[in-house]
């Protein structure tokens, strides 16, 4: 196959692919946490406990996170855009079955299936980026595709907690699937067609021989491990605002509490904004930087007081983002080979901790309140930088 000239920053094809791959993921990322404000009222009208409501948020991940591993292998042998498309039509229509169901299980079912239509954009997207943009503006392409995937889990959030209120939690689903389909006709129209994709002529079993080469290295265990402990904190932080500014003594209502999601916009900034003071400061300065500001931003929600709430959350937001995307680039750098199915699994190792937010969190949630949940998202990412920074130490002092 004849590879074409990548497309640059000054020309119209690299702007067809950023906005066409970004407004793609902004409605997956709307998706994804469009249950999370509606947990409250699905409690109430399908008279489940908060343990099985929270499970429309992790069964979602679990569909998305066999998903990427089963897609991302085929997304490599078929195409990229076959995959992306497809995800955002099934994600979109998926929608329609939930708001008729009249049974929470049929509601989970949906979901992990949609979790798992989800990743058809989130396997290929990247790789996409990789193979049709240039080398030289590739990161700038990536940093816009991501703030796009920031964005749509705030606008996710923020819609239908506040439609819920205002009307029906049925109507924001119902836009949701109206904007999907949309979405689906504006990529037929502007999304690119691959030129440099090159099918792959290895096997699944050399591909999963490939996965199984990174669990023998330390340092890349470690990283997959942050990845799941930042998101546990951010992810079950999230899952539990709701029911516990509708409580009293807050007593707001879903619309109220909606407007705090644009704290999102904290961490739409913190990422570029971490990547340039690491490539002034270090990676790992900047990255501790993050986390200690992710805890300090769970403690300061911890006082009854609505305003150290929304400042918390803002600090939240822009510490997670922060830690995140310099684990996210420690990647590849940690990784010696095979350093796309690396990255792949630190997606993987990224959703298993918004499973585990969504769901492990709440016996936490139930028995020690919201003051034990946030005590918990704060000491549990300190305590595990600091453990990989005494490991780094201990390796040094050994070295020499």
């Amino acid at each position: 196959m004849i590879l074409h000239t990548k497309s640059t920053i000054r020309e119209l094809r690299f702007w067809r692919i950023v906005v066409g791959l970004g407004i793609a993921s902004a409605l997956i990322f709307s998706a994804m946490y469009a249950m999370q404000p509606l947990l409250p009222i699905l409690t109430k009208q399908f008279n489940v406990s908060v343990s099985t409501a929270s499970l429309a948020m992790s069964i979602n991940t679990v569909g998305l996170i066999i998903g990427l591993v089963i897609l991302g292998f085929y997304s490599d042998r078929i195409g990229r855009s076959i995959f992306i498309k497809t995800s955002i039509l099934l994600t979109a229509l998926l929608f329609i079955p939930m708001f008729l169901a009249d049974s929470f299980m049929v509601i989970l079912v949906l979901r992990f299936v949609q979790g798992f239509a989800m990743a058809g954009v989130l396997a290929a997207a990247l790789a996409y980026i990789n193979e049709e943009i240039h080398e030289r503006v590739v990161s700038v392409a990536t940093a816009l595709y991501i703030s796009f995937n920031g964005t749509g889990g705030m606008l996710g959030r923020f819609v239908t907690g506040y439609l819920a209120e205002r009307w029906s939690w049925e109507l924001s689903l119902q836009l949701l699937t109206i904007f999907g389909v949309g979405v689906f006709v504006f990529l037929l129209l502007i999304l690119p067609k691959s030129i440099n994709f090159q099918p792959s002529s290895e096997t699944i079993r050399k591909d999963m021989e490939g996965f199984a080469f990174h669990f023998k290295n330390p340092s890349l265990l470690i990283v997959f491990g942050l990845g799941i402990v930042l998101q546990l904190s951010f992810t079950g932080m999230w899952t539990f605002l709701p029911f516990h500014l509708t409580a009293t003594p807050f007593s707001l209502t879903l619309d109220e509490v909606s407007y705090i999601y644009f704290a999102y916009a904290f961490g739409i900034i913190g990422a570029p904004l971490a990547g340039s003071l690491a490539a002034k400061y270090g990676m790992n300065k900047v990255r501790l930087l993050g986390v200690l500001m992710l805890a300090v931003g769970c403690l300061l929600t911890i006082p009854m007081k609505l305003p150290f709430i929304v400042i918390g959350y803002c600090i939240i937001c822009l510490g997670f983002f922060s830690a995140h995307s310099l684990t996210a680039a420690s990647v590849s750098k940690e990784a010696t080979h095979h350093k796309g199915s690396a990255s792949s699994l630190y997606l993987v190792s990224y959703y298993i901790g918004m499973a585990a937010g969504s769901t492990l969190t709440t016996p936490l949630w139930q028995n020690a309140g919201w003051t034990g949940l946030a005590l918990f998202s704060a000491i549990v990412p300190v305590v595990y930088v600091f453990m990989i920074r005494f490991r780094r130490r201990k390796q040094r002092l050994v070295a020499n």
